[in-house]
C-alpha cells in the first residue's frame, strides 16, 4: 500500500490520472517463462555441440553465464559469488560506476548474512582502511585479500582485493537481496587509491580472458521484483553472448578510463531536438552506470526534457511532484499511461567520429510501474532525475539494451536486448549512422576542465609563494628591529605563537 490515512488523490481530466506521494514498495511481477538454456545453446551452436559463444582460450563458456543475474532497476542487479576458503555464498550488486569489490563483513539489519573473515582460512588483511561514498549511501571497512569464485562465471578461482564493510550508512536498504558491491570500473576510481586493483582487472590478468564484459538487465517495463520472485539478467565476463541481443552492436568511444565516460551529442524528446549546446549534455561528464537506477541529467538538460515532455504529453496538468520524484502518478487498473508519453533518444558519437548513432527508449522504460493500490490503481514513477554531477545513463536506459564494455578497444557498444520486450512490443531502438559534422568536434568538457585545473594549480602555487614571502618578511623584519629597540621579545611574537 502506498496510500496513507488522510492523503487525497487528485484526478486530472478524463485520463484517470492521480498524483500521490512517492513511497516505493514491491509490486507483483508478471514475467513470461524463461527461454530454456538448451534452446539458447541450439541457437548459438554449430550443430556439433560446440558453442560459438565459447572463448577460444577455453576459460569462458558464455552460455553458462546466461541469466546469472537477479534483481531489478529499483534495487539493482546482483550475482552470486563464493568468497574465501571454504567458500561463503553472497550476492553482489553489479556496478559499472565504481571500482571497489566490497562485501558486508559485519551484521546489518537489512541483510540476511555476511562474509565472516574469521571463517576463511585464506583471508589476509592488508592493514589498510577504506571508505567509499556513493550518490546514495556510504561504507567504511578494511582492505583484505581472498579467493573468489563465481559459480556462473569464468572457470577458475581468482585472488581479489576485498573491502570488508564493517560499518555503513544508507548503503544497504530494506528488502534488498545483496550483501556487497562489485565495482567494474577502472583503477582510477578505486579507494583508497588506484593501487587497489579492481576485480575485473584481476580476473583478466589471472584467468587470461579478454578484457571485455557485457551486461543485460531484464527488468524493463516490469514492476519491481520481490526477493522471492526476482527478475533476471546476464553478466558475461570475457566477451559477448550473441543470443542475448538482436541486430548490430553500435560502438561509441570511451573518452576517459575512470568511469565509462562517453560523449553525448544531443537528446530528443519524441521528434523534438532539445537544441542545446552539446557541452550541456556532457557537463561534468556523461557515463554509463549500472549502479544508478535512473537516467540522470544535468539540471539544464533535465528542465528542457521535462518541458518537452509536457508539451508533447496528452496530459498537460501533471503535478510537479511527479517530475521531481516525490509523487507517483496512478491510473485506474488496466489503463496503462505509456501512450500519453513520447520516446526519449540519446545520440552518441560513433567510432567514426564524424558520425553518430541513436539509442531510444520507449515510455515503458522511463514511466516505471512501481506498485498496485487496492487492486484498483496502477502507480508509476518518473525514471529521469536531475543531477549535479553529470549525465548518467543508468538502469532506466540500460534495461533496453545489451551493453558491451569493450575495454580492450576503449569503446562501449549498444545493441537491442532480447529481453527488452513487453506485450510483444520492443521497448528500445537503435538507429544510425547519422552525420555529426554539424556538432562540435569535442562535446565533452574534459579539455576545458583540465585547462582550468592547470590554471587553478598555478594560481594556488603563486598564492602559496606570496604567502611564504610575507611570512618570512614578518618573521625576519621584527627580529632585526627587536635587537635594536628591545621593545618586542621573541616570546611575545604574535606570529610565532600562532605558528606553534
Amino acid at each position: 500500500m502506498v496510500k496513507t490515512s488522510g492523503e487525497k488523490f487528485e484526478e486530472v481530466g478524463r485520463n484517470s490520472y492521480f498524483a500521490i506521494p512517492l513511497k516505493l514498495n514491491p509490486g507483483t511481477v508478471n514475467v513470461s517463462s524463461a527461454v530454456s538454456l538448451a534452446s539458447l545453446r541450439s541457437a548459438a551452436g554449430d550443430g556439433k555441440g560446440l558453442s560459438l559463444a565459447t572463448d577460444p582460450t577455453g576459460q569462458v563458456n558464455f552460455l553458462d553465464m546466461v541469466n546469472n543475474l537477479r534483481g531489478d532497476s529499483g534495487r539493482g542487479y546482483y550475482i552470486e559469488m563464493a568468497i574465501g576458503t571454504p567458500g561463503q555464498t553472497v550476492n553482489i550488486l553489479v556496478d559499472t560506476g565504481s571500482s571497489n569489490f566490497a562485501v558486508a563483513a559485519a551484521p546489518h539489519p537489512f541483510i540476511t548474512h555476511y562474509f565472516n573473515m574469521a571463517l576463511s582460512s585464506t583471508y589476509v588483511s592488508t592493514g589498510r582502511t577504506v571508505s567509499v561514498r556513493y550518490t546514495q549511501g556510504n561504507w567504511e571497512g578494511e582492505l583484505g585479500i581472498d579467493h573468489v569464485f563465481i559459480p556462473n562465471g569464468p572457470n577458475g578461482t581468482v585472488t581479489i582485493n576485498i573491502a570488508a564493510i564493517l560499518s555503513s550508512e544508507g548503503f544497504f536498504l530494506p528488502e534488498i537481496n545483496w550483501q556487497g558491491i562489485l565495482g567494474l570500473a577502472y583503477p582510477m576510481l578505486a579507494r583508497p587509491d588506484s593501487s587497489v586493483e579492481p576485480f575485473f582487472n584481476s580476473v583478466v590478468k589471472q584467468l587470461g580472458i579478454p578484457d571485455v564484459f557485457s551486461l543485460q538487465m531484464c527488468g524493463g517495463g516490469l514492476s519491481g521484483a520481490t526477493s522471492a520472485n526476482p527478475l533476471g539478467g546476464s553478466l558475461i565476463l570475457g566477451g559477448i553472448e550473441p543470443t542475448l541481443y538482436r541486430g548490430a552492436v553500435w560502438y561509441t568511444p570511451l573518452i576517459k578510463e575512470w568511469y565509462y565516460q562517453v560523449e553525448v551529442l544531443k537528446l530528443e524528446v519524441g521528434d523534438q531536438n532539445l537544441d542545446l549546446d552539446c557541452k550541456e549534455y556532457n557537463m561534468d561528464k556523461a557515463i554509463v552506470d549500472s549502479g544508478t537506477t535512473l537516467l540522470r541529467l544535468p539540471v539544464i538538460v533535465f528542465t528542457a526534457v521535462v518541458d518537452a515532455i509536457m508539451r508533447s504529453s496528452l496530459i498537460q496538468d501533471f503535478s510537479a511532484g511527479f517530475w521531481d520524484g516525490t509523487k507517483l502518478a496512478c491510473w485506474l487498473k488496466g489503463e496503462t499511461p505509456w501512450r500519453f508519453f513520447p520516446n526519449l533518444s540519446i545520440y552518441l558519437r560513433a567510432t567514426n567520429t564524424s558520425q553518430s548513432f541513436r539509442i531510444t527508449i520507449l515510455p515503458q522504460l522511463y514511466i516505471q510501474a512501481v506498485t498496485e493500490m487496492d487492486n484498483t490503481l496502477d502507480c508509476f514513477r518518473f525514471g529521469v532525475s536531475s543531477s549535479a554531477s553529470g549525465l548518467v545513463i543508468g538502469a532506466t536506459v540500460m534495461e533496453g539494451f545489451y551493453v558491451v564494455f569493450d575495454r580492450a578497444q576503449r569503446r562501449l557498444g549498444f545493441a537491442l536486448s532480447n529481453c527488452a520486450v513487453s506485450g510483444g512490443v520492443a521497448l528500445s531502438e537503435v538507429a544510425g549512422p547519422f552525420s555529426a559534422v554539424d556538432v562540435a568536434a569535442d562535446c565533452s568538457t574534459r579539455i576545458f576542465k583540465e585547462s582550468v585545473m592547470w590554471v587553478v594549480s598555478y594560481a594556488l602555487m603563486a598564492v602559496c609563494a606570496l604567502v611564504l614571502i610575507v611570512l618570512l618578511l614578518v618573521l625576519v623584519l621584527p627580529y632585526s628591529r627587536r635587537r635594536r629597540s628591545g621593545e618586542i621579545t621573541d616570546e611575545s611574537s604574535l606570529v610565532r605563537n600562532r605558528l606553534k
